[in-house]
């Protein structure tokens, strides 16, 4: 736990919130150097949001499943169990689904840990998340609280403390961990680069409000300390930096006579400020794993790529995000029992590589002829309704099993005859289809 956090529980279980005990806290902040806004700040901070924006909207957007494996080796969904609606649908009574994963991921990166507390059990269960600034873990490995160590959580809210055991907490960790038990986040970790991207921000910022005017030497005959002086220089900035602007007075500076205004031009090109400000946005993407199309770069992409970073992501950043979620999932919330007889949780990843219609008829075509999907199974995907007779497999019938390859060429005929043979057979074979011919015939005329 950084110090930041250690401070602020430690005073709010001496204190009650006020405005004048936050500002009495702030200045306790910066007296230790730590600057209570950094987070504001961090948030602000263009890259470090879309980063945060793309990873919480992909986690919220995967439907959460429960599944579980049948007796013939398949797997079904289990719309029936009690917890499926709650992680499927509506996790509380204030939050979808979709909005209560993506809160969770984005807790999750931007402080390095999201905290789930479960209420309630079955289907009155109810997934509540704790705000991470206002949780400490404590690893019992003394065993001071209980004879088997354990993981705890002590949760400070209203000048009380809740401690939680690890049964009770869903508990998701960044990627990124010094023991296993607590994550580090994003920005602890690239402090000196988001700060830094942060402060280029803030220049561009002051050059929009000063109209892209940099510093200037004024040269003028007087002392320094002369208060006019300070008058005089206060008046020509409110021409160089447009506060008079409401007044019709826009781009010119009026100078007294016998002094002069020399710009001290600076120029980002020079200082290779575009270069390095992507650089660092590229620094902070690749922190999260995120792909450069994704946060707006475009230099060196095109369909193609960005279809195939697309299956990167999934495979390098997603992948690793996901499974975590669902080993949590199922450790926490499911019996031993139900473990080993199939049920499992798991997130439903085709909805980011879904591809376009032609694709998605051509791919579920082949699946229907090679035996893969049944009809009803395939429409079912494209949300289409089943039709009698589809449930079957269907598929090419020269496919054969694999012991049966090669028995096609097999020849289990008798040896060839003579030519006499088959002509005498040919001639009784004529005399039996005249005859039968004239039956038919005499049939015929009767």
């Amino acid at each position: 736990m950084n110090i930041f956090k250690r401070i602020s529980l430690a005073w709010r279980r001496v204190i009650h919130k006020s405005d004048r005990q936050t500002v009495e806290l702030n200045n306790l902040y910066r007296f230790l150097g730590i600057d209570p806004d950094q987070d504001d700040r961090v948030l602000s901070e263009a890259t470090y949001f879309a980063c945060m924006k793309v990873l919480s909207e992909s986690i919220g957007k995967l439907p959460l499943k429960l599944l579980r494996y049948n007796e013939r080796n398949g797997v079904e969904t289990a719309r029936r169990h009690p917890l499926y609606y709650t992680l499927h649908d509506r996790p509380n009574p204030y939050m979808t689904s979709t909005s209560f994963w993506s809160t969770v991921e984005y807790n999750r990166n931007h402080y390095g840990n999201a905290y789930v507390w479960l209420q309630g059990a079955g289907k009155d269960m109810k997934l509540w998340i704790l705000p991470s600034t206002d949780v400490e873990v404590w690893y019992d490995d003394a065993k001071i609280l209980a004879e088997q160590s354990d993981i705890y959580y002590l949760y400070s809210a209203a000048g009380k403390i809740y401690k939680f055991g690890s049964e009770e907490i869903l508990h998701f960790k960044s990627s990124n961990s010094l023991d296993g038990i607590v994550g580090v986040s994003v920005q602890d970790q690239l402090k000196m680069t988001i700060s830094g991207a942060i402060k280029s921000q803030r220049m561009i910022n002051r050059m929009y409000d000063s109209g892209f005017t940099a510093k200037a030497v004024l040269q003028y005959t007087g002392n320094l300390n002369d208060e006019n002086v300070k008058a005089f220089v206060q008046g020509i900035e409110k021409y160089s930096v447009g506060e008079l602007s409401n007044e019709g007075i826009k781009n010119i500076i009026p100078i007294p006579l016998g002094a002069q205004l020399q710009p001290l031009n600076v120029k980002l090109g020079d200082n290779q400020f575009i270069e390095v400000k992507q650089y660092t946005a590229l620094q902070i993407a690749s922190a999260f794993g995120i792909k450069p199309y994704q946060i707006g770069d475009y230099t060196k992409s095109s369909y193609a790529s960005a279809e195939a970073q697309q299956l990167s992501f999934l495979v390098d950043t997603l992948l690793y995000i996901i499974k975590q979620y669902e080993e949590e999932l199922t450790y926490k919330l499911l019996t031993q029992e139900e473990v080993n007889t199939g049920y499992h949780f798991k997130f439903n990843v085709a909805v980011i590589l879904r591809a376009d219609l032609n694709t998605q008829i051509q791919t579920l075509s082949n699946g229907v002829a090679n035996f893969i999907y049944t009809p009803n199974e395939a429409r079912a995907l494209l949300d289409l309704e089943a039709k009698p007779g589809g449930d079957r497999l269907l598929g090419n019938g020269a496919s054969i099993p694999v012991e049966l390859a090669g028995t096609q060429y097999t020849s289990n005929q008798p040896e060839s005859t003579s030519s006499a043979d088959l002509n005498s057979e040919g001639d009784s074979t004529d005399e039996e289809s005249t005859e039968g011919n004239n039956e038919g015939g005499g049939k015929d005329d009767e």
